[in-house]
């Protein structure tokens, strides 16, 4: 019937399953419950909230049957590798050719509801194209067929020139202001200031710091030189600057497929791994042809 793009973007809180350290997550992906169609992510060592930024392809037979379901294990070189936890999505769920971005809470076990105490969550971004429809961002290329176009693009074809006009350019960001977040220190405020990280180059700029305020407005504008858009990730983390060095707040992790499609947008997103908190930010995509 058509094809399921999977983004495997992050989890978050994931139960830790070593007595010491912390587990080292990889993930198993498949829409069928056959070895030979499943596809695995690689390992994060020693982290309960890994960043995987990594994609996959399946071939779709009837999305009225179908799931796509995703476990979370632990790996463990001395045996067998440990459930964390799973998840599933219906693929009679997805609109054809639009991206859905979701967040699935894990579970131990998809057949009990009873037993399903919360193991952390995952986050993906899906796109099924079933056979007939186009692909948004073009009708010769999949979001997985990116990672295979070769670093050499002298004498490539006109499909591939046009992906490379698509998926390279220049991502602005504009960090405006966060709201409600936690405070810091013995006065009950904070001296928040935002690191924004590509995480493919890992190339980094951060605003200034602002003293005392939980509700800091900075509108400060940034530029990242984009070679692979739609497999890159933004990092906005959240510091609180001391005298004695920083302390980290939260984070924000943001594909960059919406900005590619739309353009430009603002939006205020949740700061994860902080009490409380959003970060206000605006992303405008140039595309640059070679």
């Amino acid at each position: 019937m058509g094809t399921l793009e999977v983004k495997l973007i992050q989890a978050q809180g994931l139960t830790n399953k070593d007595l010491i350290g912390k587990s080292d997550p990889f993930a198993k992906l498949y829409t069928r419950n056959l070895h030979s169609m499943m596809q695995t992510s690689k390992v994060i060592d020693n982290h309960l909230n890994p960043i995987w930024n990594e994609h996959f392809e399946f071939v779709v037979e009837d999305t009225s049957t179908q799931h796509l379901t995703i476990e979370v294990h632990d790996e463990d070189k001395l045996q067998t590798s440990e459930l964390i936890g799973c998840a599933q999505v219906k693929l009679s769920e997805l609109e054809p050719g639009n991206v859905k971005d979701v967040w699935l809470k894990l579970v131990k076990n998809l057949e009990s509801y009873r037993d399903n105490e919360d193991q952390g969550k995952v986050h993906l971004e899906l796109l099924y194209c079933p056979d007939g429809v186009i692909n948004p961002f073009s009708s010769n290329f999949s979001m997985t067929f990116l990672e295979k176009v070769p670093k050499d693009t002298s004498g490539v074809e006109n499909g591939d020139e046009k992906r490379m006009i698509i998926t390279k350019g220049v991502l602005c960001v504009t960090v405006i202001s966060a709201e409600d977040l936690p405070s810091a220190d013995l006065m009950g405020k904070a001296d928040p200031f935002v690191v924004l990280t590509m995480k493919k180059t890992g190339t980094k700029n951060k605003t200034r710091v602002i003293n005392e305020d939980l509700n800091p407005i900075w509108n400060e504008s940034f530029e990242f030189v984009v070679e692979e858009g739609l497999h890159d990730l933004l990092i906005a983390e959240v510091w609180d600057h001391d005298t004695f060095g920083k302390d980290y707040m939260g984070r924000c992790i943001l594909t960059l497929t919406r900005v590619i499609l739309e353009g430009e947008y603002e939006d205020s997103i949740q700061v994860e791994g902080a009490k409380s908190g959003k970060l206000n930010l605006n992303l405008k995509w140039l595309a640059q042809p070679n």
